[in-house]
């Protein structure tokens, strides 16, 4: 890999200057030091190796993008060229490792991981992590209040000409690649692709997108769930106006890190079970918490005789409590806002519809977690390309113990869920 020209290229001029398939586009007000930039590199498994790097791209505490990679070698330190390519995006309280590459988390998971299955099969994958995710539980987050969608998506636009510039000259193309986002990730890879849209052809990044389990629009008759996003927007609406832009994940954290700690120990939080049941109530009951669909929940339960959660049906416990005590100590509250405010239909902090999407869209829904309410989104798009699947375990009716969000991500059965459909559409494309 040749990492530092790449980086200065892209970041001081576009992708289009460093590649010979598109015209120069403008070039970004950001600029690169190139004496910071340094790879990390680690092997998952086999010829598969993870490169990470943080890449300053401004004088705030937390102005930086962290890039991943995880792709076959040919020679150590040497990535194998790869035709096709996929650029994820994670959701919530996570970041591209703990969602994508958990057996590199910390705490490590035995979960497998998204990223080394589609690496394993030829796929040349990245990751982009947001602001929120770099600053540790004490560090500065003085600048959280910026962090919104604009800026979310001024950053991945830089990444992605970083991406493209860095498989031109690994031998893989310059060309247009994929988005693929997780949760909040695929409401972001829809409001990306949307914003691009309006943009000139030659300064376009990205070839496709696909939705893991969420949405980027509500049908008209989802008044109940839009409720939901509208109540949440009132409410981070005022903790932003009380100076509040930092959205503390400590709740996850504390719930993973108790389930992994001392599970039968009666739970702090909540006090009618143990840490184990805790963790089990709001991972496998979201939708008492947060119901972004009627039966919404991050994995499919295992319910006893009263109907409470005592476990999950394809997760195991280790797996389930890394995720949560792996989240990341903060979040940008903005962000949220932003977010919740589009779903509402209100005071929109951006134009983004999706009605400019031509480029193809895939949505692979899961029936317990936004499932059938994420397929309406893909009916808004204006390509003519269009796939939506929901995975099942169940039949229709079943959903408070069907497949749920996360089991996308960390299910023994995810390739056949997700993986395989997602691999199989990205090669193509």
């Amino acid at each position: 890999m040749k990492p530092i020209f790449p980086f200065v290229c892209a970041a001081l001029l576009g992708a289009a200057a460093c590649t010979d398939d598109v015209a120069p586009a403008p070039a970004p007000t950001t600029t690169v030091d190139a004496a910071t930039l340094a790879w990390h590199r680690t092997r998952v498994a086999g010829d598969v190796y993870h490169y990470e790097v943080t890449v300053p791209i401004g004088g705030a505490p937390n102005a930086a993008l962290r890039l991943h990679r995880v792709v076959r070698e040919r020679a150590p330190g040497v990535p194998r060229p790869a035709a096709h390519a996929a650029v994820l995006l994670h959701g919530d309280f996570a970041t591209f490792v703990t969602s994508f590459l958990p057996t590199a988390g910390d705490p490590a998971s035995p979960a497998p991981g998204m990223a080394p299955y589609l690496a394993a099969q030829g796929l040349d994958v990245w990751g982009v992590d947001r602001r929120w995710t770099l600053p540790g539980a004490d560090d500065d987050v003085s600048d959280f209040g910026g962090m919104g969608v604009a800026q979310e998506l001024d950053d991945l636009r830089l990444a992605l000409g970083v991406v493209r510039a860095v498989r031109a000259l690994d031998g893989s193309g310059g060309g247009k690649v994929p988005l693929v986002g997780f949760s909040h990730g695929a409401q972001l890879a829809y409001l990306y692709a949307a914003v691009e849209a309006g943009r000139p052809a030659a300064q376009r990044h990205a070839s496709a997108i696909a939705a893991l389990d969420f949405y980027g629009a509500l049908p008209p008759d989802a008044a109940d769930t839009r409720a939901v996003f509208c109540d949440f927007a009132a409410f981070e609406d005022q903790a932003l106006a009380d100076g509040v832009t930092d959205s503390s994940n400590q709740f996850f954290i504390d719930l993973g890190t108790l389930a992994r700690t001392a599970p039968d120990d009666v739970s702090p939080i909540f006090g009618d079970r143990s840490n184990h049941d805790a963790l089990a109530l709001v991972l496998g009951q979201t939708y008492f918490f947060a119901p972004y669909a009627p039966l919404y929940h991050l994995l499919a339960p295992v319910l006893d005789e009263a109907g409470e959660a005592r476990g999950y049906a394809a997760v195991s416990d280790d797996a389930a409590s890394a995720w949560l005590a792996g989240a990341t100590p903060h979040q940008s509250m903005r962000e949220a806002a932003d977010f919740d405010h589009l779903l509402c239909g209100d005071a929109a902090p951006i134009d983004a519809p999706l009605a400019r999407i031509r480029v193809p869209v895939l949505y692979i829904g899961a029936a317990g977690g936004a499932g059938d309410l994420g397929v309406y989104t893909t009916t808004q798009v204006s390509s003519s390309d269009v796939t939506a699947l929901v995975a099942r375990r169940l039949p229709p009716g079943q959903e408070a113990e069907d497949v749920g969000h996360a089991d996308l991500l960390f299910a023994s059965d995810a390739p056949t869920l997700a993986w395989q459909p997602l691999a199989t559409w990205l090669a193509a494309r």
